[in-house]
């Protein structure tokens, strides 16, 4: 596909003439009937374009775009009538009974799609997060589209403005339009593959927004790009004649490295325009590997290798399997050009498997899911030359890939990812808790809609709160609606358990009254427990105990440490051996002499702070338990003396720990929760799985340093899509 300039084939006045003169300058043979569509498109629009030739020639010039891209005559209307229902209000209901449902909601797509223009990166946020801010646009972009023409049609409208901005004398408008088609579609059409689009999206672009820099890379290259084209043209077809002698049947393609690629490519390797050698570049497709090494010998024996500039990605591929021959030669007219050699299955992994261009391209963090959707419309981009019937190009193209995740923008434009079927509950609990307890109502793109409402792809909400007040108990209900996602589940639940905070802390101080009668021990100085603890008082440790985060047996456990008396005896009697705390082999303080061999016990596997006491084991050292371990609570009466108290020393360390996971059963859930232990640092050394129906079951063994790590890490696996539950395993 090459760049096309439609401006001298738009017609110039509104009659049918000029019309038919502009359909038989498209390089398309479009059938009678097609024909009679896109002229009929064409009338119907100037009738609502009257006055506004400016109009005309965008809706024309975007549809001459996407005739170059061979797309269908249905594409070619909708972009034709795109501005129509910008001009009037009943435009969408007209288009509807004139052209057809399949036309109005290719049309009603592309107008969808234009409500995004206007996008606003996190305040105060770094690169990182307008990065991500910006990459979900662009997944929005895609998931708010059941036809994938939509996206292609508003590429060629967006490649159709940049050329109009040319006409512009306001540089704001230029610098805004730019940054918009950099961020979002030129990337965009890289993924999908238009590459022409891709390539004049950012020239263009990169024109407007460092325009200097442009007309110094323009200088540079020293020749226009027809001639740089027609160089790659006769570099084609000279090493196309020399192959067919050699009896290696190959598919020759090529294309001059345009200016903004240039320009990145100076900018990754921090070197000068002199020191690249692929400004221009051929790429060589043969049928398999031992003609991938007698090509490379035929370009080297046709011209001079350039020293140092031979990879052999095939002997030794990349990390991402990319698998090619890449040479640097000086071609005809001294002028340095790159070759490229690989097989087609190479090829096609390359562009549409895990070693995907786009990807080292844009770099960043990979989405192993979506990169799998983003290859799936690749083919399809293919497979449209081969489809004549717009009914079956229609269901080809329909992307059925975007099931999972919804796309929602904050009033002020901010993207949030939310499971499907999300509704307005959830959303303000992933924008802020108190959002989210405070929420009594919600407005949809303006419209006020039930609190049960399923969200939609690129739906702007805003939540109607009360200033005081929390959430329901109804909202908890499955049969309600209310909320789909654990997270808000998560925090309403939060936010009931700390309620009736007198209440809690009664009922945690007769519990811990009942327990310490029940063990025959006094109650312990709550004032040191809450303080070791890290509860701000006695009475949050009391409401914890209450509310049934703590139990009163850990607590009156975690007493004993402090005591030294066990179950129905006033005093802890223990031997004069062991009347003074010694740090041991692991640091871990216990009565004795120091330098002691621990371990720490794999039934319970205690982390600080957890409440530990020793015992002596036979030939293996003193094992740590949590004290209200099973094995420690049932321990036979003759065994007591074996006993040892211990506490946590000052030295610092990694303890294994089990945490168990409930979910509802996806594809990827393994992968995301993964993830989440990869982006903290956290170490897993053991991992199960088990499904059953629509649920899984996972089992984690991670290295932590301490409790608060492992409370954070399952705060944040809680917020994985379709957990339920993650807790530490209880033995």
């Amino acid at each position: 596909m090459v760049s096309v300039n439609t401006s001298h084939t738009l017609p110039t006045g509104s009659g049918q003439t000029d019309f038919r003169f502009w359909l038989g300058s498209l390089p398309v043979d479009f059938s009678p009937q097609e024909q009679a569509a896109i002229l009929r498109a064409c009338e119907f629009a100037q009738s609502f374009y009257a006055g506004e030739p400016d109009a005309m020639r965008h809706a024309l010039g975007t549809a001459a775009i996407l005739a170059h891209q061979n797309m269908d005559h249905e594409s070619i209307v909708a972009a034709i009538l795109g501005g129509v229902t910008e001009h009037d209000a009943d435009g969408a209901a007209s288009i509807m009974e004139a052209f057809g449902e399949g036309v109005a909601r290719l049309v009603d797509g592309v107008s969808r799609m234009s409500q995004i223009r206007e996008y606003t990166a996190p305040e105060g946020g770094g690169k990182r997060e307008q990065g991500a801010h910006i990459e979900s646009l662009r997944k929005m972009l895609l998931a708010m589209v059941e036809d994938i023409r939509v996206v292609l049609i508003k590429l060629a409208e967006r490649t159709q403005a940049m050329r109009e901005l040319a006409r512009s004398d306001d540089g704001e408008i230029r610098r805004r339009v730019a940054r918009e088609v950099q961020d979002i579609f030129a990337p965009l059409a890289n993924r999908l593959g238009v590459w022409q689009v891709k390539w004049e999206l950012e020239d263009l672009s990169f024109r407007y927004l460092e325009p200097e820099l442009y007309k110094k890379i323009a200088k540079l290259l020293d020749e226009k790009r027809a001639g740089r084209e027609q160089y790659i043209a006769d570099v084609r077809e000279q090493l196309r004649l020399e192959l067919q002698k050699n009896g290696v049947a190959a598919e020759v393609s090529g294309r001059p490295k345009h200016i903004y690629s240039i320009y990145k490519k100076m900018k990754r390797k921090g070197v000068d325009f002199s020191e690249l050698y692929d400004v221009r570049a051929v790429r060589v497709l043969v049928d398999d590997l031992k003609d991938c090494y007698t090509t490379l010998g035929v370009v080297h024996s046709l011209w001079q290798p350039i020293s140092g500039e031979f990879d052999d990605y095939i002997s030794h591929p990349k990390g991402n399997d990319y698998r090619s021959l890449h040479t640097a030669v000086i071609g005809p007219e001294g002028k340095a050009l790159e070759v490229q050699i690989r097989t087609r299955d190479m090829h096609n992994h390359a562009e549409l498997g895990v070693a995907a261009h786009w990807r080292y391209k844009e770099g960043g963090k990979q989405d192993a899911g979506f990169e799998e959707k983003i290859a799936w419309l690749r083919q399809i981009m293919e497979w449209k030359d081969e489809v004549h019937d717009a009914g079956e190009l229609m269901e080809q193209f329909k992307t059925g890939l975007f099931q999972d995740t919804v796309y929602i923008l904050t009033p002020q434009g901010k993207v949030v990812a939310l499971a499907k079927g999300a509704t307005p509950v959830d959303f303000a609990y992933h924008v802020h808790t108190d959002l989210g307890d405070r929420c009594r109502g919600a407005k949809v793109d303006g419209s006020i809609v039930p609190l049960t409402y399923p969200l939609q792809n690129g739906q702007r909400v805003e939540i109607i709160t009360v200033k005081q007040g929390g959430p329901s108990r109804d909202w908890l209900s499955p049969s309600l609606g209310y909320v789909k996602t654990s997270r808000a589940k998560a925090k309403i639940r939060h936010w009931f358990k700390h309620q009736h905070y007198e209440e809690n802390v009664a009922q945690g101080r007769d519990a811990m009254e009942k327990e310490a009668h029940r063990l025959g021990l006094p109650l312990p100085n709550l004032e040191t427990l809450a303080q070791k603890n890290r509860f701000a008082g006695p009475e949050d440790l009391l409401a914890a105990i209450g509310r049934g985060d703590i139990t009163a047996r850990h607590v009156v456990a975690a007493a004993q440490e402090q005591t030294g008396l066990k179950e129905g005896e006033e005093e802890w009697h223990l031997p004069a051996s062991r009347t003074g705390l010694a740090p041991s082999s692991s640091g871990v303080l216990v009565y004795g002499e120091g330098g002691l061999l621990t371990m720490i016990a794999k039934c319970c596997k205690p982390v600080p702070p957890d409440a530990i006491v020793g015992f002596v084991t036979r030939g293996r050292g003193v094992a740590i338990h949590r004290q209200d371990c099973p094995n420690i609570l049932h321990l036979d009466e003759s065994r007591n003396d074996r006993l040892l108290v211990a506490s946590w020393g000052t030295s610092s360390g990694y303890y294994e720990v089990d945490i168990e996971i409930e979910a509802n059963d996806r594809q990827g859930l393994l992968r995301d929760i993964s993830e989440v232990m990869t982006r903290e640092k956290v170490n897993v050394v053991a991992a199960s799985t088990l499904s059953r129906g629509l649920q899984a079951g996972m089992r984690f063994t991670v290295q932590i340093t301490d409790l608060n790590q492992l409370r954070h890490i399952l705060a944040l696996i809680q917020e994985v899509p379709g957990v339920a539950w993650a807790q530490r395993r209880n033995y």
